[in-house]
C-alpha cells in the first residue's frame, strides 16, 4: 500500500488555511529582521537524511521486546514504509542497509524496488558486533581488534563483502562501529588493540571503490564497560587522520558522555575537515536512542548552527551524510521517523534564521547577552511554517503524523501483512 498524493492533500486541506495565515505572519517577521522567506524555504528543501532499514521494527532492550502490528517482515516491506516516510516529509529519500540483517538476495531487484518507492541507498552498514549463524570465528573478544589475526581477517572479509553489496546497490560509503573494548582492567593491551583496528582498517580502506568514503564511529561504553577502541571523537579523528582524506569522522548524538558538549565535537570535526556525518537520536542519561529533538531539542539547534555556519564558510564541498539512529520500543516506528525528520527540519530552519552578521558583531565585540541573544531569538522562532511549506511545495504533509493516521496504513499493512489484531489510534 501506498500513501497517494490525493490522500495527502485531502490531510492537508484541513489545516492549509491557518498555514496561510502562519506563513504570512512568519514572512512578515523574517522580513523585519531581513531575512527572505522563500530563499529559507528553498534551503530547507535541499535537506535530505536517510532512515537506516533497521528502524522501521520495534526495537526492545535487554529485558525484552513488545512486537507492533504491521511491523515488516522482511526488506522489501521496509522498503515500502521507508517510503512513506519520504512521501510525506519529502525529506527522507534514501535507505542505509545493515548487513547482514538485511542482506538483499538480489541486490538489483532491491534497487529495482526503491526506484519505483522513489528511494534510494545511502550507506552501507556492516555488523562485527554480533555473532551471526554459521560464523567460523567469534567475536566475543573483538573483532578487527582481536589478538588473533584470523578473527580480524574474518571481520575484514565481512566489511568487504559489505562494500561489495553497497557497490551493488550504488551507495558511497561504509559506516563501521566497532563494539571492540574490554569490560576489565588488564584484559586488553590498550595501546596494541587500537594499533590492530587502525591496521584492519588500513586493509578494508584500500579496496574502497573509487569514490566511497569510510566513516568511523566511536561510542564511549557498551558493550564494553571499561574500555573501548573507538571510544570518543579524538580516536575517531586519530583513525580517520591515518586512514586518508575519504575516511572520515561520523557523530552519533548518544554517542558522548553526559553533558558533552556535542556542538563543540562537531566544531571540531569541522576545523579538522573530517566531519563526516551524523546519526540523530536523543538521549536522557546514555546511548537512549530516543526520537530525534525529543530531549534536547536545543542542543539539537547548536549543532545545526554550526553546520550552517559551516555551509556558508566551506561551499559546495561541506557535505556531511545524515541518518536518523533510534530505537522504536513504544512509539510507532513509522511515526517516530515522521516526528525525526520533521524535528530536523524545525532546527535547520531554526538555524537558518540566524542573523549571522550581528552574531558575528556580537562575538567580535565580546558582548555576551547580545551574542547569546542572537541564537536564543532564533530558536524561540516559530519555524514550523517553513518546514511545512518546504514539505508542502514537494508534494509532502503539512502534519505528517496527522496525515499518516488520516490514511489508515498501518491498518491496511496490519491487515495484510497478518501482524494480529488492529487497534484503531487516537485522532489528533
Amino acid at each position: 500500500m501506498m500513501i497517494e498524493s490525493e490522500r495527502i492533500q485531502q490531510s492537508n486541506q484541513a489545516s492549509l488555511a491557518t498555514h496561510r495565515e502562519d506563513v504570512e505572519h512568519l514572512t512578515t517577521q523574517l522580513a523585519g529582521r531581513k531575512l527572505d522567506f522563500e530563499q529559507v524555504v528553498e534551503q530547507i528543501r535541499t535537506f535530505e537524511v536517510a532512515i537506516p532499514s533497521w528502524s522501521l521494527g520495534t526495537g526492545g532492550t535487554r529485558f525484552g521486546r513488545f512486537p507492533g502490528l504491521g511491523e515488516p517482515r522482511d526488506v522489501y516491506e521496509k522498503l515500502e514504509d521507508i517510503s512513506v516516510v519520504s512521501r510525506l516529509t519529502r525529506g527522507a529519500p534514501r535507505v542505509s542497509l545493515h548487513i547482514p540483517w538485511d542482506e538483499p538476495d538480489d541486490a538489483q531487484a532491491l534497487v529495482d524496488r526503491a526506484g519505483e518507492l522513489g528511494l534510494g541507498f545511502d550507506a552501507v552498514n556492516s555488523n562485527t558486533f554480533q555473532d551471526q549463524a554459521g560464523q567460523a570465528l567469534s567475536y566475543k573478544f573483538g573483532s578487527l581488534s582481536h589478538t588473533d589475526a584470523a578473527v580480524r581477517e574474518q571481520a575484514i572479509a565481512h566489511n568487504l563483502h559489505v562494500i561489495e553489496i553497497g557497490r551493488r546497490l550504488g551507495s558511497k560509503a561504509i559506516t563501521i562501529w566497532l563494539a571492540d573494548g574490554s569490560n576489565y582492567p588488564g584484559q586488553t593491551h590498550l595501546r596494541h588493540s587500537f594499533e590492530r583496528v587502525l591496521a584492519s582498517l588500513q586493509t578494508i580502506y584500500s579496496h574502497l571503490p573509487e569514490s566511497w568514503r569510510l566513516l568511523t564511529e566511536h561510542k564511549p561504553y557498551e558493550p564494553a564497560f571499561y574500555s573501548t577502541v573507538v571510544q570518543d571523537w579524538g580516536s575517531s579523528l586519530m583513525l580517520a587522520q591515518a586512514l586518508g582524506e575519504r575516511a572520515s569522522c561520523l557523530v552519533d548524538l548518544g554517542h558522548h558522555l553526559p553533558n558533552t558538549n556535542v556542538e563543540m565535537v562537531v566544531a571540531r570535526l569541522i576545523t579538522a575537515g573530517k566531519l563526516g556525518g551524523f546519526h540523530f537520536n536523543d538521549a536522557k542519561y546514555g546511548d537512549d536512542d530516543l526520537t530525534t529533538g525529543s530531549i534536547r531539542p536545543y542542543q539539537l539547534f547548536l549543532i545545526f548552527n554550526e553546520l550552517v555556519d559551516a555551509k556558508l564558510e566551506l561551499g559546495a564541498d561541506f557535505k556531511p551524510a545524515y541518518m536518523i539512529d533510534q530505537s522504536h520500543n513504544v512509539k510507532d516506528p513509522i511515526e517516530a521517523l515522521l516526528q525525526s525528520v520533521v524535528a530536523l527540519q524545525n532546527a535547520y530552519a531554526r538555524a537558518l534564521v540566524v542573523d549571522r552578521a550581528r552574531l558575528s558583531e556580537f562575538q567580535q565585540a565580546n558582548d555576551v547577552m547580545m551574542a547569546e541573544r542572537a541564537l536564543t531569538e532564533a530558536y524561540e522562532t516559530d519555524v514550523r511554517p517553513l518546514a511545512a511549506e518546504a514539505r508542502l511545495r514537494g508534494g509532502g504533509a503539512l502534519d505528517p503524523v496527522r496525515a499518516f493516521r488520516d490514511s489508515r496504513y498501518r491498518e491496511a499493512v496490519a491487515r495484510d501483512r497478518a501482524s494480529g489484531a488492529y487497534v484503531p489510534p487516537q485522532s489528533l
